[in-house]
């Protein structure tokens, strides 16, 4: 099974760590973040990553290959254009690899290997990782405050009924997407449908209104799960509890430092 990682950006709000790598390089203890998902996707028996880069992508692929578990095949694509788009646009670069069953994850998280078991073990056809205890993470989190957060509820029969960013209030939700999907093979065939159904519908006005964004062109990740389930596609929560961390800010590259070197065995 593969797994795709959006790794287009550079990292801005982290200031000076990005100046010459890209963000997913940025080292968090003893790994980079990139390392930390390969050693969470390994533990799942992921043998295959596609990674989309954009910003440093020459630094980006020889970091990714240094890093690399023994056996995973490591396919690179680029969004030449990732300083115009944002995180949906750079997913539709690597449309021709959502084929079959595949994870989708952002590349500035980390998480431990038992999320990605817990993600293996989902519903289908397309499955989020939804943390509960997200309230927990945002305490003193002062640099990225928790209305930034992708929150999300669910309906009556427990899918995901809203998620993204200021999609609903932060003490109505039910808990936050992570950055981390799975889609099964029908999954794979729904997202690749949409993907190129809004490629066609917003050809030339990528400057017109999706979803919760302002323009097509800036849409996230979320905006697409949205516009799935406002079309029926039933979407299905995997809930976690804490075992992750983003890392978008100086502050949150301290605390995600200070958490992966505890005592904790997960993060061992």
């Amino acid at each position: 099974m593969k797994a795709i990682i959006i790794a287009a950006g550079r990292g801005k709000r982290l200031g000076t760590h990005t100046d010459e790598v890209p963000k997913t390089l940025v080292p968090v203890g003893a790994r980079t973040m990139l390392g930390w998902q390969m050693r969470a996707f390994a533990g799942a028996g992921i043998d295959e990553l596609v990674i989309i880069r954009g910003y440093r992508g020459d630094v980006l692929e020889a970091g990714a290959r240094a890093a690399a578990p023994p056996g995973v095949k490591l396919t690179f694509v680029d969004n030449a254009a990732w300083e115009r788009n944002n995180i949906l646009l750079s997913l539709a670069c690597a449309r021709a690899a959502i084929d079959g069953p595949t994870l989708i994850t952002y590349s500035d998280i980390i998480f431990t290997p038992s999320v990605v078991r817990a993600l293996m073990a989902g519903r289908g056809p397309i499955d989020l990782v939804i943390d509960a205890d997200f309230r927990d993470i945002y305490e003193g989190r002062t640099e990225h405050p928790l209305d930034e957060g992708e929150v999300s509820d669910l309906d009556a029969e427990g899918r995901v009924r809203r998620v993204g960013k200021r999609a609903l209030p932060p003490a109505e939700a039910h808990g936050e997407f992570i950055g981390l999907a799975r889609l099964d093979a029908t999954g794979a065939q729904l997202v690749g449908a949409a993907l190129d159904e809004l490629a066609a519908r917003y050809r030339g006005r990528e400057h017109e209104p999706f979803q919760r964004a302002a323009r097509y062109q800036n849409a996230y990740l979320t905006d697409l799960w949205q516009e799935l389930i406002d079309g029926g596609t039933p979407i299905h929560p995997v809930t976690i509890h804490g075992q992750w961390r983003e890392i978008d800010t100086g502050q949150d590259l301290a605390r995600a430092i200070a958490l992966v070197e505890s005592t904790s065995e997960e993060w061992s």
